[in-house]
């Protein structure tokens, strides 16, 4: 057996069980849980799969851990593992195509693909998301939580950090890449994924999410050669804290600076394509800037917590 599977998930309800339902059982399939609430372990055992409970603090990269090397442990000959999120569902042919463009290049790390929104028309939000994966094939510094890699890469790197509370798949990424390997996104549909965000208040705790993802990516590789997330870092503290308290200053003609955030609309709008995208790009300074303040909080407290957003 080359390839397994590790699922994992919170409380995603319906959307795990099509995500179970999804996938084939003609490879080993483990669904690692992080304190769900809702009978999600029941629900994958009683699909005939093996769930793992994990232990607290819950966090995706603790259950991604959890799940690798149960499979390793009792499946040692397994080169490749695809890690799918419990709110994504896996499309047929996925699993053949990875494998092969993993075969085809022994510096190729993890392969991607095509990741759809379940229902991209559904609201503004799940639009954002569809537009939020929109990506072209070809060699990728983001890697995605939806992705298949080595086994054997994965276990020298020693798997996801665990304290890295969000964006842990993408800093996996930045680390294969500086040990010298490539993440490849490949043509073809991999996934589905259903975001279940209907509210802005979701939204906005994603985008604190994100922004507490950019501060702890920023410190642990932001001085490396990839200067991981030291742009987004700096953007959020420019137009998220910088801009806003200088134009509230008492420096004359300080308030004519807030132009510079119609300035940003327009070249995002420009540049996408979409008014709805530039809008909540704009909004979502502030969130990162936020989500950046807690990193640091955190930082000084030495804990983190996971930021829930459904």
């Amino acid at each position: 057996m080359e390839t397994g599977i590790v699922v994992i998930g919170r409380n995603e309800g319906e959307r795990l069980r099509r995500c179970l339902e999804s996938l084939p059982r003609s490879c080993p399939i483990v669904y690692a849980d992080s304190g769900s609430s809702d009978g999600s372990l029941t629900l994958a055992r009683s699909l005939g799969l093996h769930a793992l409970e994990c232990s607290p603090p819950h966090s995706a990269a603790r259950a991604r851990n959890l799940g690798f090397y149960w499979l390793a442990e009792r499946y040692p000959g397994i080169r490749y593992v695809q890690f799918l999120d419990g709110d994504c569902t896996l499309f047929a042919g996925w699993l053949d195509a990875a494998a092969r463009a993993l075969a085809a290049d022994a510096q190729r790390a993890a392969v991607t693909g095509e990741l759809l929104e379940r229902d991209p028309d559904g609201n503004a939000y799940s639009r954002l998301c569809a537009m939020e994966w929109r990506s072209t094939p070809g060699e990728v510094r983001a890697l995605g939580g939806v992705a298949m890699m080595r086994a054997d890469v994965f276990r020298a790197l020693g798997g996801y950090r665990p304290e890295v509370i969000a964006g842990e798949d993408s800093e996996l990424g930045v680390r294969m890449a500086l040990a010298g390997y490539k993440v490849t996104r490949i043509a073809g549909l991999m996934a589905t994924h259903d975001a279940g965000i209907t509210r802005f208040g979701q939204w906005w705790r994603r985008a604190v999410r994100a922004g507490h993802a950019i501060g702890q990516r920023s410190y642990l590789n932001g001085s490396s050669a990839m200067h991981d997330c030291v742009h987004e870092r700096n953007s959020a503290l420019f137009w998220g804290i910088g801009l806003p308290l200088l134009a509230l200053s008492a420096v004359p003609g300080s308030l004519l600076l807030l132009c510079a955030y119609a300035a940003l609309w327009l070249r995002v709008w420009r540049r996408s394509g979409s008014a709805l995208y530039a809008t909540f790009l704009l909004i979502g300074k502030f969130a990162n800037a936020l989500g950046l303040a807690r990193f640091y909080l955190n930082k000084l407290a030495g804990r983190y917590e996971i930021i829930e957003y459904k």
